[in-house]
């Protein structure tokens, strides 16, 4: 008797339903930066009213120059923001991605294959649209970078804006891809942006992050040790010739991200918790208020789309990054036979593929880094990323409003907790004394209606009761 046909093996799906303790910090991590992402909005308005309207007055507060000459540190205003606040954000993002690495997305090389491979493409395919534009028009080709990040920040605050109510598995998708992306924009800053080395200085900074992770694994605690520290670690990486910034993501890196079992939350977990809110609502809205003051005259306007760079970043921005994310979305899964959740679309990949061409705060960092010393051309490459962003902005807010009622619909139902405990219905239905309550509270449902239904019959008995 022949054997009988081995049973096929289940396809993996991607952009399933999130773990319940992934879902609650997603939820946190996605509230506070929604709000921040509604700061920077307001900051990044101001800067463009300032500095079109006050114009000589806004130039002369970003280079008022301040800080210990001796140090190396007399810095204007702007270069403090990009330099040094920037580094704040780079911390939080330094522990977004150990997070991911250790307890999130990207713990496991299966699932985290989808983001990484996203993201990836999701940079390539910018950069080449730049290049190829760039070439073609006889440009510099130096702005390669320029289009190849996502501002998850912006993105976020798109979405509260428009009141789209996305899926846990498109949102988790969306912070996993720029998490990775920060990861890739932070090399190509350590890497193509770095021209001359203080080894001297250098050194000093890598004594001083050995000490900051000594110290980490002896469980020192007290800020008054960590913030010198970090602050002292910072100011020997500027003055190394590395971008400051290395120094904040070097640090994130190196916090414990995973639970002992008598902690609620890692270190990690807690010290991000508390930088957070400083990164995305203080250190962010800074750095774009004395980095997306750009004049916008006709001229400079004119331009963004005449000279080949400014439209490269344009192009990279809105056609690249779509294209790449969507396409690396699909390579994924279908090179791993794996599915699409039966609950989305392409559509939804597609749209939130051009949400993620919104590439404000570290694209304008890059741009300045890229054209150092050419004012002129920083000026545009900005506007060229504020026009870009926006027209990715109204791009992905037109797809996704387009699906909105289904998306309310699927976070509803993901978000139902009829039993009141806390816990999503959806992550209880193999818990037997989930089904228990539920039918109490039906049958107490029940009772009542049968209490009622009593009532209204005796009154529509009485004599004088309309027929």
């Amino acid at each position: 008797m022949a054997a009988p046909a081995p049973t096929p093996s289940p396809r993996r799906t991607v952009l399933g339903r999130l773990p319940l303790p992934e879902r609650n910090y997603l939820t946190d991590a996605l509230r506070t930066e929604t709000v921040g992402g509604m700061i920077l909005l307001v900051a990044a308005v101001a800067a463009l009213v300032w500095a079109n309207a006050f114009g000589s007055h806004y130039a002369a507060v970003s280079d008022f120059h301040f800080g210990p000459s001796s140090l190396g540190l007399n810095l204007s205003v702007g270069h403090w923001a990009a330099d040094g606040l920037l580094a704040i954000f780079f911390f939080v993002a330094g522990v977004e991605l150990k997070r991911e690495l250790v307890a999130g997305e990207l713990r496991d090389p299966k699932a985290a294959a989808l983001p990484v491979v996203a993201a990836l493409c999701g940079m390539a395919v910018p950069a080449v649209v730049y290049t190829v534009v760039a070439l073609t028009g006889g440009g510099s080709t130096d702005g390669w970078a320029v289009p190849t990040a996502t501002d998850i920040a912006f993105a976020l605050a798109v979405l509260a804006v428009i009141g789209t109510s996305l899926p846990n598995a498109l949102r988790a998708f969306l912070l996993t891809l720029a998490v990775v992306d920060d990861l890739l924009a932070i090399l190509i800053i350590a890497v193509f942006f770095t021209e001359k080395i203080n080894f001297m200085a250098l050194t000093g900074a890598f004594v001083g992050l050995a000490v900051f992770y000594l110290l980490l694994r002896a469980k020192v605690r007290g800020w008054y040790v960590y913030v010198p520290l970090a602050v002292a670690i910072w100011g020997l990486m500027y003055n190394s010739g590395i971008h400051a910034t290395i120094a904040g993501v070097a640090m994130g890196l190196m916090l414990r991200c995973t639970r002992h079992d008598d902690e609620s939350h890692s270190p990690g977990e807690r010290i991000e918790h508390l930088i957070r809110p400083i990164s995305a609502g203080v250190a962010v809205p800074l750095f774009a208020l004395f980095s997306a003051g750009v004049s916008l005259s006709g001229g400079a306007l004119a331009n963004v789309f005449t000279r080949p760079e400014t439209l490269g970043v344009v192009l990279g921005l809105v056609v690249g990054k779509t294209i790449g994310i969507f396409g690396g979305t699909w390579l994924v899964t279908r090179f791993t036979r794996a599915e699409l959740n039966k609950d989305l679309a392409w559509a939804d990949i597609f749209a939130v593929a051009s949400l993620a061409g919104i590439g404000f705060t570290v694209s304008l960092l890059i741009g300045e880094l890229a054209f150092v010393g050419d004012d002129g051309t920083i000026n545009e490459v900005k506007a060229a990323v504020l026009i870009g962003s926006l027209t990715a902005a109204v791009f992905s807010g037109i797809l996704l409003r387009l699906r909105v009622r289904k998306y309310r619909m699927l976070h509803e139902a993901e978000e139902l907790d009829e039993d009141a405990n806390g816990v999503p219905d959806v992550y209880e239905q193999d818990d037997p004394e989930y089904h228990l309550r539920m039918a109490a509270i039906h049958e107490t449902k029940a009772a009542e209606h049968r209490r009622l239904a009593r009532l209204a019959g005796a009154a529509s008995s009485k004599p004088d009761s309309p027929a």
